[in-house]
This record gives C-alpha cells, structure tokens and sequence, in this order.
C-alpha cells in the first residue's frame, strides 16, 4: 500500500500496521513517526466509550455529503462532520514544520516538544494536569512527523469545554520543568539505546542516511545518544514559538458539536497563537538513485533487509497510476508480487511489503523483510529480480483490474469511525487534496490505464534498488553506499 510522509527510526511489517485513516491507504506505518507509537499515555477512555467509539461509524458517502468548511469567528478553518450518533468529538489537528525544523545538530527537539507538552502547563503542574485529563476521560496526544507536528484529542461531548482549554493550555504554556525535562529525556534515551540493538531501526537510519544523506529527512526524528542529552527547555520553547502558529494549522473534526460551539471552541483552543510560523526553509530533494547496497552488521538471528528508491510526489499527476501499481508489486499483502515470490514460491521470509512513501520536500519507496543470515542474499536477488520484472513488463489487465476494485472497496471499509474519519480529513489537507474527494478518489483509481500503470512501473523500479542489509556478515560483501544526493 502508499502511505504519507516522513520517516520515523524503526520498520514493520506491512502485516502488522494499525489501521489508522492516514493517507491514501489509511494506514498508519510506525517508522514513518517520532516513535514506533506516537506517544498517547491518555487512553482514559472507559471500555464503554471505546466501544461507543467503534461504533461511531459514517460510511464514505455519508461522510462526503456532510463534511463541511467551518471558518470559525477568529478565522480558524477547520473541515469538519458534525455526527450525533455517538456523543464523542474527535479532533486531529497539525503544524507545518516537524522534526525538519529541528537545529541540525540537536534533532530530537520536536520529538521531545510532543513529548513534554502535556507534562504541565498554565497554573498546572504534570501530575494535576494528567489527573484532570484521566478525570475526564480526555484522550490527548502529540507527535512529530518529518514535515508536521501533529496532535489529537478525543474526549466525550459533555467534557468538550475541558477538554479544549487543556488543550490550549498545553499549546500556549507549556511548562518544560526541569525534572518532567529529565525524566522524559531519560526515557528517550532509554529507547535509542535500544534501537542500537534493533536491526529494523538500524536499518530504517541507513537508509536515510544513503537516500538523504545530510538533509534534515535524512537525521533521525527521535534524536540519538549524542544529539537528546544536549537539548535543553530553552531549544523546546524556540521550536513551540517557531512551529506553532496559526498560518500553517489544519483541523478536522467530526463528532456531536454543532458549528457555532465549533467555532467558539477552535477560537478559544488555537486563538492566541502567533499568527505566523518562522520556519527554517527546507530544500526539495530527490533520493538517491539506484543502484546502491549498505551493510550493517550485528550479531542478531535473524537478518533485516530494506530496500527502496526515489518515489512519486503526492502533487505528481501520475501518483496514482504509481499507486495501484505498486500494490500489485508490494503492497497488497498475501497478493502482492513480492509476497507470491519470496515466501510462497521460495520460502525465504516470513513477510515482505513495499510501500510508496510521500513528503513535502521527497517521495520515496520502501520495503521490508527479513530472514536467515545465510538466505539473505537469495532473498535479495528474489525481490530485485521480481523488481525488475515489473519494471521491463508491468502489470497485467486483470492484476491491474484485481488491484483497483480492492484498493476502491478497502478505501470504503476504512472510514468506519469518526477518528478514523478525522484522520483522513487531516491527510487530504496536507495532501493538498480537495474537500470532495472522498467522492472523486473512485473515479481517479478507475480512470488508471495498464499503459499508465507499465509508465509507472518502470518509472518507480526501472534503476533499481537502495538495499540496506542488516544482520551477520553475509558471504558476499555489501556493496558501499555512494554519494550522498545533493538538494535541489
């Protein structure tokens, strides 16, 4: 499947994704955030409002009949679906910026930043404001993307009033104490030293580093043991003043609120920010091309490859000819190309997946395996065979029937709640997607031609592969990583 936006430090499986509304797949992928998990300790919602949320479902035509542009008083835009079926309000919410506004030689602050704004703020120190939160049942949370700073908020529609002020107590006065600083910073540690042990991890960081070299997509969202120790309260509030602002902020909501209370709520929430982000700009850049091969070694069982290549842009009039082909490739799971020849034909990995990957400034693709040290190279030579395949013949008719009738009804059963709904909503702003495409996006899949697809398949893999390997030396030595690429 595609999937939007930046990296984040570890991969995953394509089978073991949460199915989230994000971007054109709706699912969300753990190494393209801060973290593995985007940090939400507030899950104080009781089992029956869980259950209450599952339920809050709005199928896709529904959903495109009722979303609206809500401009609120102060002139705060929001797409917004008022929906009574539950008495829930969801909220996402983002920040242009992200981990790329990070100081080149202190990446980690945005992390840390989502990390540390619900640890105290306004007249609240940590311990009332997380009580106020789990009194409540408010489900708040922050993370950092490449080229967003992202937040939700979920609460029960009699709390809203709560629930939005303690939102905007943690955007506008964070406290960034000493001691929340320390804790949280030694957590952050903590799992980067883990990391140094993950072969995934490993492998996702060279990846960057060959694909990105020293653009800011290139470092690390969550930091590294040398740059978190040195980031201090003073770093965190430059970045909270410089990212922070009304004119890159993008809301949708849905949930049981009418638009005036909206209107008043998003005011009051997001009113006091600056109204000008001061963002560092960031260069456009294109991956490094193929063919290229890195090795990392660690003395671990089993061995992780990852591998990938320059992708397609999201603004890209073909990306969605790119789209359906490449989940014929990689992306569709037991269906996929890649899966039929490397686990069902040979035996050589558990799972393996490709994804489109898209961000402001690059778009790549990327895969995933992992196996036996002493099969690693078979392994490899099976995916750039399959890849190259692809790239000479395309798909066939019926691949390319099969894929755009799954990828149209799985797009369907995505938008089954209202979070999930509000996620998408985010995305297709950030995608720069117009407000009705949920009921154009059909239509877009259907009008992909097979002569489409074979130009995108050779577009996409016609050069071949960025191949990080990670694991015990195999026997054939790894090839060096060449130059890093240069920004536009």
């Amino acid at each position: 499947m595609a999937r939007e936006e930046a990296f984040g430090d570890g991969l995953s499986g394509q089978g073991h994704c949460d199915h989230q509304a994000r971007g054109e797949a709706f699912v969300t992928y753990p190494f393209l955030r801060a973290k593995h998990f985007p940090r939400t300790r507030h899950f104080a919602l009781s089992f029956v409002t869980g259950a209450a949320l599952a339920l809050a479902a709005v199928s896709p035509s529904q959903a495109a009949a009722k979303i609206q542009r809500l401009i609120s008083p102060g002139g705060i835009e929001a797409w917004f679906v008022q929906d009574a079926t539950v008495p829930l309000i969801a909220m996402e919410y983002s920040f242009a910026g992200g981990s790329a506004q990070d100081p080149k030689d202190k990446s980690g602050v945005a992390n840390l930043v989502g990390d540390l704004l619900d640890e105290g703020s306004g007249d609240l120190d940590s311990k009332t404001f997380h009580e106020r939160l789990d009194r409540r049942a408010i489900e708040l949370s922050f993370s950092a993307t490449r080229d967003t700073f992202r937040g939700s908020l979920r609460m029960l529609r009699d709390n809203k009033d709560e629930a939005f002020d303690l939102l905007r107590m943690a955007l506008t006065s964070p406290h960034f104490d000493t001691a929340d600083v320390e804790r949280i910073r030694s957590q952050v540690i903590s799992g980067l030293r883990r990391e140094t042990t993950n072969p995934s991890s490993l492998a996702s960081r060279q990846f960057l580093e060959v694909a990105f070299g020293d653009h800011p997509y290139g470092r690390q969202t969550n930091g590294t043991l040398e740059s978190v120790p040195t980031v201090t309260a003073a770093d965190m509030k430059d970045y909270v003043g410089r990212v922070l602002a009304k004119d890159t902020l993008k809301v949708a909501v849905v949930g049981d609120v009418d638009p005036a209370t909206l209107g008043k709520l998003l005011d009051h929430t997001f009113g006091s920010l600056p109204a000008k982000a001061n963002l560092v700009p960031v260069p456009d850049i294109e991956a490094a091309k193929p063919p290229q091969r890195a090795f990392v070694p660690l003395d671990v069982p089993q061995t992780v490859i990852t591998f990938g290549g320059p992708g397609v842009k999201r603004s890209d009039p073909n990306f969605m000819a790119a789209y359906v082909v490449n989940h014929i490739l990689g992306g569709g799971g037991l269906s996929s190309r890649l899966y039929r020849e490397v686990r069902e034909k040979r035996g050589l990995a558990y799972s393996v997946f490709e994804s489109l990957l898209w961000m402001e400034h690059s778009a790549v693709f990327i895969g995933n395996t992992g196996t036996r040290a002493d099969r690693a190279n078979d392994t490899i030579d099976a995916i750039e065979k399959e890849v190259r395949r692809i790239a000479e013949e395309g798909p066939t008719q019926k691949e390319l029937d099969e894929a755009k009738s799954y990828l149209k009804g799985s797009q369907m059963l995505a938008l089954d709640t209202s979070s999930k709904l509000a996620q998408a909503l985010l995305q297709y702003q950030q995608d720069k997607l117009p407000i009705d495409y949920i009921e154009k996006r059909n239509a877009i899949v259907d009008a992909v031609t097979l002569d489409d697809a074979k130009a995108a398949a050779k577009r996409l893999w016609g050069q071949g592969l960025l191949t990080v390997v990670v694991g015990r030396a195999p026997q054939a030595a790894a090839q060096p990583a060449a130059a890093a690429p240069k920004s536009n």
